[in-house]
C-alpha cells in the first residue's frame, strides 16, 4: 500500500467563491426592489411630478404665469415648465430632493440591517460563506441602487407628464444660451445622476443607524429624524459656519449643470462632501456590524 493511501484523509479547505459576492448582491437587489414597501415608495415618488404638472397646467389654463419666478415660492424651474415640459424634470427633482427622496432612502437604509435582525433572518444570511463585510457592502450597494432607481423614477415620470401636458422644445439654460432638445435630455440624465449621488452620504448614515438597533422601525424613524434635524440646522442663519459641512447643504447644486458652460465648483463640493460622509459612516457601520453580537 502506498504512502498516499496510508496518509490520513485531510479535511477539504473551505474557499470563498468570489461569485458569492455577486450572488448576495443580486439577492439584496431583488429583495429590496421587490418589497411592497419599496414599490409603494417608488409609486409616491412617481406621483409627485404628476401632481406638480397637473397643478401647473390648471393654474396656467387662463394664460397666467406658472409662478412668481426666481425668488418666489415653489420649487426651482417651476416658472419655465409651461414653456418647455422638459423643465418639469428639473422642477420635480428640486421639489423631491429636500424631503421625499431622502426620506425614501432613509426608510430603505434604516431597514437594511435592523429589519433583517428584527425578522430573525440576519443570522441565517451570515451562515453563507460571504462574511459580514461583504454582506454589509451588498446592503449598501443595494441602497445606492435604490437611490438611482428612485431618482430615475422621478425624472422619467416628470418627462412623461411634461411631454403630455406641455410643449417639448429646445431649452434655454440658466446662462441664457439656447441648446437643443437632445442636449437638454442628456443634461436631464446628468442631473438625475448628480441627484442620486447626492444621497450616497445619507445612505451610509442610515446604514450606520441600522446597525445600532434590532428594530427596523426605530432605525427608520431615527434616520428620518436625523434628516429633519440637519435640514432645520441648514436653514438657521446663525449656524452658517457649519452649513458647508452638513450633507444636504449642496444638494441643489445640480442646477449649475444647466449653465453653459457647466459650473462645477459646488457640484464637486457636494460630491466630496458625500464621499466624506460615506467614508466616515460606512466605516462606522462596518466597525459596528463586524463586532455586533447577532442573536436574531
Amino acid at each position: 500500500m502506498s504512502q498516499a493511501e496510508l496518509a490520513p484523509a485531510q479535511a477539504p479547505v473551505a474557499r470563498r467563491n468570489p461569485l458569492w459576492t455577486l450572488g448576495i448582491l443580486r439577492s439584496e437587489l431583488t429583495t429590496t426592489l421587490r418589497r411592497w414597501r419599496t414599490l409603494a415608495l417608488l409609486g409616491v415618488l412617481a406621483a409627485v411630478p404628476v401632481l406638480i404638472g397637473v397643478a401647473v397646467r390648471i393654474e396656467t389654463a387662463d394664460g397666467s404665469p406658472a409662478g412668481p419666478g426666481e425668488g418666489g415660492a415653489g420649487p426651482a424651474f417651476l416658472s419655465q415648465v409651461t414653456n418647455n415640459g422638459l423643465f418639469l424634470v428639473f422642477a420635480s427633482l428640486a421639489a423631491t430632493l429636500p424631503v421625499f427622496l431622502p426620506m425614501a432612502v432613509g426608510v430603505i437604509a434604516g431597514d437594511a440591517v435592523a429589519g433583517e435582525a428584527n425578522a430573525g433572518t440576519l443570522r441565517y444570511l451570515l451562515v453563507a460563506p460571504a462574511g459580514r463585510t461583504r454582506l454589509l457592502l451588498a446592503k449598501y450597494a443595494s441602497t445606492l441602487a435604490f437611490c438611482l432607481v428612485a431618482t430615475l423614477v422621478v425624472a422619467a415620470s416628470a418627462l412623461a407628464v411634461g411631454a403630455l401636458l406641455f410643449p417639448i422644445e429646445d431649452i434655454t439654460t440658466i446662462s441664457g444660451t439656447r441648446i437643443g432638445f437632445g442636449d437638454g435630455l442628456l443634461r436631464a440624465g446628468l442631473v438625475a445622476v448628480a441627484v442620486a449621488a447626492s444621497l450616497t452620504g445619507f445612505a451610509a448614515l442610515g446604514l450606520f443607524v441600522s446597525t445600532l438597533t434590532n428594530s427596523g422601525i426605530a432605525a427608520m424613524a431615527a434616520t428620518v429624524g436625523v434628516l429633519i434635524t440637519v435640514q432645520i440646522l441648514d436653514t438657521i442663519p446663525q449656524l452658517s459656519g457649519i452649513h458647508p459641512y452638513l450633507f444636504p447643504h449642496y444638494w441643489l447644486s445640480f442646477s449649475d449643470l444647466l449653465r453653459e458652460p457647466f459650473y462645477w465648483d459646488e457640484v464637486l463640493k457636494n460630491l466630496e462632501l458625500q464621499a466624506l460622509y460615506a467614508a466616515v459612516f460606512g466605516s462606522a457601520a462596518w466597525a459596528r456590524f463586524t463586532a455586533k453580537d447577532i442573536t436574531a
